[in-house]
């Protein structure tokens, strides 16, 4: 019997409008209900969860969520931390240098700060619009080096992005996690961050085994969660590397592909 199924956001459980069907929202209550744990799992900041996880009613005392692709893993209700991995300063300035280097426009999440940037693009404006939160500009030559940074972005679209990221120095895979959450979004993390560590983590903390656990997603940040879990589960809109190491194919984020999920695999 699954215990608990995790979730990614854009693509896999929010609709292209960005809304979760009422079929969905039925499902995951009927989930519960079975005492299955519901957990989103996104790269969004929390502020960009809030209001997801009120409308789901996700905020009881015992619920969870993977923010920042696992490096915050916390109770909803309590704030407290199961596990937290984050960069620095530092690593801020020494990705600031090559995205110049390739120019690339950039922004970051910091611990104190929020959403910052050296300069506006009309991606950081979306990261800001979509989660609902502000945007600082500020000079990343003049933050701390042992400033607490969450994660890092380098942000543009596809035909601008994809060249510069065949241009990436190797030492930035050896020092970081690196990979695309979005055709215009590359995610620099520290290398202790991904969505299968935070879920294992969280497991852990549960007392919930590997086997027990479900997991959908769709794209490159999605990857090691679905690998993970006893049941990795790829939308039909999701990236050929996801669909590849994904045990079910459910149907897209627009026809009710989790709502399909939970009907199969824990209703039944």
């Amino acid at each position: 019997m699954y215990k608990l199924i995790a979730l990614d956001m854009d693509g896999t459980l929010l609709t292209t409008d960005k809304k979760v069907s009422e079929k969905t929202k039925a499902a995951l209550k009927a989930a519960e209900e079975k005492g299955v744990k519901v957990v989103l799992a996104s790269g969004r900041p929390l502020d960009g969860l809030t209001r997801y996880l009120e409308e789901l009613d996700l905020f009881k005392g015992e619920d969870y969520v993977l923010s920042f692709n696992g490096g915050l893993v916390q109770n909803t209700k309590t704030k407290e931390a199961v596990s937290k991995c984050s960069l620095n300063g530092a690593d801020l300035k020494y990705a600031y240098e090559i995205a110049k280097m390739l120019n690339v426009n950039i922004h970051a999440f910091s611990a104190r700060e929020g959403l910052i940037t050296p300069k506006t693009s009309q991606y950081t404006e979306y990261e800001a619009d979509m989660n609902g939160i502000n945007l600082t500009i500020k000079d990343f030559n003049e933050i701390p080096d042992d400033e607490d940074i969450i994660k890092v972005m380098f942000i543009d679209p596809q035909d601008i992005l994809d060249p510069a990221i065949e241009k990436l120095p190797k030492e930035i895979y050896d020092k970081y996690s690196v990979f695309k959450s979005s055709p215009f979004f590359l995610e620099i993390t520290n290398k202790n961050v991904d969505k299968g560590l935070g879920l294992k983590r969280l497991a852990e903390h549960l007392g919930i085994k590997q086997e027990e656990i479900i997991a959908c997603g769709d794209a490159g940040n999605d990857l090691s969660m679905v690998k993970y879990a006893g049941l990795g589960v790829a939308m039909e809109n999701a990236t050929e590397d996801v669909k590849k190491v994904a045990q079910f194919i459910t149907t897209s984020n627009d026809n009710y592909g989790i709502a399909n999920v939970i009907e199969k695999f824990i209703l039944e």
